[in-house]
């Protein structure tokens, strides 16, 4: 028989949550363990699924614990080869789970996978959180296969090559379990926001790959549970993304950019001035004040993070020059532009 892949689904309060369960239980053509790790106290959106669906485990926190201590708890329940992160604000398309399962299968050095994600309200386009995986520039500045910050790309088989990836989009995140329990699970203290770039950056230190599986097709409300022109969403995308940096990138790297991005922060709120997004302008600064009052909590998730790293760590997935450059500067925007696809 099969081995069953688990698939773990992080909710709080989402009414999507049914169009999520009932997608998984029809699409996937693999035996599945579906596991709902409620944030939201038990809200009319569980309560249908748990009637239409009696197979589905439920995991209840007593509070919101935030979307990374929710995939914990979810992933310290799983007992399988393979786990499925799922947002309750997705929906899979048929034949999702096997191209996913045979990706993983063919190279146990293959810790992480991401299918292609594409926007649940214009499927046509990319989805603004993953699109076809991601990648990160010298800088430190993630960006997707198929969106370049605001711009997201028509899905046209730009990107169907199963490239190498730097990270994958944590709405829809395909996990080798074993190789995930030895760098540890998401850092709970990012809350929202750049666990999942940190973890595959861990995974990577580590020795492990992450491959993009365009085969497989998730469909993202992005935004959801989250509306995009908020001080909290930026607040928590400029913190955890300097975090990430101090945690993961080698000490003779983070010595001159470290100072190069307090800079770049800088301009950050220049922009959203600019822009007239007034409490989004105030995001930059609150998440250097953050970092700069505790670097003794930076300094341990450091050692946390490099203590798993290898001599043959990867570097996958890098874009060698500035994608804020080639963005705004010289008005480049498809990401095929920056990395060519094979």
């Amino acid at each position: 028989m099969t081995e069953a892949v688990t698939v773990v689904i992080p909710h709080y309060r989402a009414d999507v949550l049914y169009d999520c369960v009932a997608s998984v239980y029809a699409h996937s053509n693999y035996p599945v363990r579906v596991l709902v790790v409620d944030d939201g106290g038990n809200a009319p959106s569980l309560q249908r699924v748990k009637a239409a669906f009696p197979a589905l485990e439920i995991l209840t926190n007593e509070r919101n614990l935030g979307f990374a201590a929710a995939c914990n708890r979810g992933l310290a329940a799983v007992h399988t080869r393979y786990a499925v992160l799922l947002n309750d604000d997705t929906r899979v398309e048929p034949n999702w789970l096997a191209p996913l399962v045979a990706m993983a299968d063919s190279n146990p050095q293959i810790a992480a996978c991401q299918p292609k994600l594409r926007s649940a309200n214009a499927p046509e386009n990319f989805d603004y959180g993953g699109g076809a995986g991601g990648y990160i520039d010298a800088l430190g500045y993630a960006f997707c296969r198929g969106r370049l910050f605001d711009r997201c790309e028509r899905d046209e088989g730009q990107y169907d090559a199963p490239v190498p990836l730097f990270w994958a989009c944590g709405a829809a995140l395909f996990l080798r379990v074993a190789a995930v329990r030895r760098v540890g699970f998401f850092d709970p203290e990012y809350f929202m926001h750049f666990e999942e770039i940190d973890l595959c950056w861990r995974l990577q230190l580590a020795g492990c790959q992450i491959r993009a599986v365009p085969q497989s097709v998730v469909l993202h409300h992005s935004g959801f549970s989250q509306p995009p022109a908020t001080f909290r969403k930026a607040y928590f995308n400029h913190r955890n993304s300097l975090i990430t940096l101090c945690k993961n990138e080698g000490l003779s790297r983070l010595l001159w950019l470290l100072p190069l991005r307090l800079w770049l922060e800088v301009f950050a709120v220049l922009y959203y001035v600019v822009q007239g997004r007034w409490t989004s302008a105030l995001a930059p600064c609150a998440a250097l004040l953050w970092c700069l009052a505790h670097p003794r909590n930076i300094y341990r998730r450091r050692r946390q993070s490099q203590a798993t790293r290898c001599t043959s760590a990867a570097r996958d997935g890098v874009y060698s020059g500035s994608v804020l450059y080639q963005y705004f500067a010289r008005r480049v925007q498809h990401t095929s532009a920056l990395v060519p696809e094979p």
